[in-house]
């Protein structure tokens, strides 16, 4: 199976949840539903159809984080010869050419890519544009809006 990658951060904050839904979630939900069981008739008690719902939910949970640790390549960027090149885990800072904005990103892996937490997937179409580039050089990101120009402005190995 092909191992997909993933950054150190992204990795430990995947462990820390499970630990959370295994050691946390699973107690507190089997304690629910025995509670539940305690009331009576099964059919038409709702905190027991609730309460094995989250059970399945919770049980498909673990199940996935389970699968992508197992398939994850982590990459501590920290770890990595500071070339200034920017690679997978690095934070890029880039100028907008066009509207001399500023934005900083994170290229990670598929599941930790977050827009709201400016964390980019590497699959996409600006981290691809940016793989192997260096500060101070020039990049078109083919954007659905159209292309975009950036110049890079920093690559941080955090």
């Amino acid at each position: 199976m092909n191992k997909h990658p993933m950054t150190k951060e992204g990795a430990d904050a995947l462990q820390e949840e499970l630990n959370h839904l295994k050691k946390v979630e699973r107690p507190r939900i089997t304690d629910a539903i025995a509670e539940a069981r305690e009331h009576g008739d099964l059919k038409e008690n709702a905190e027991y159809h609730a309460a094995r719902e989250q059970q399945g939910l919770t049980e498909a949970r673990i199940k996935q984080i389970e699968g992508l640790l197992s398939n994850a390549q982590v990459i501590d960027v920290t770890k990595l010869p500071q070339t200034g090149k920017v690679v997978f885990g690095v934070t890029v800072q880039l100028l907008n050419l066009d509207t001399d904005e500023e934005v900083t990103y994170k290229i990670v892996g598929n599941e930790e890519a977050d827009l709201k937490h400016n964390k980019v997937s590497v699959n996409s179409p600006i981290a691809r544009a940016l793989i192997g580039k260096e500060a101070g050089e020039e990049v078109v990101v083919q954007a659905p809006s159209g292309n975009i120009d950036y110049e890079i402005l920093e690559v941080e190995y955090l």
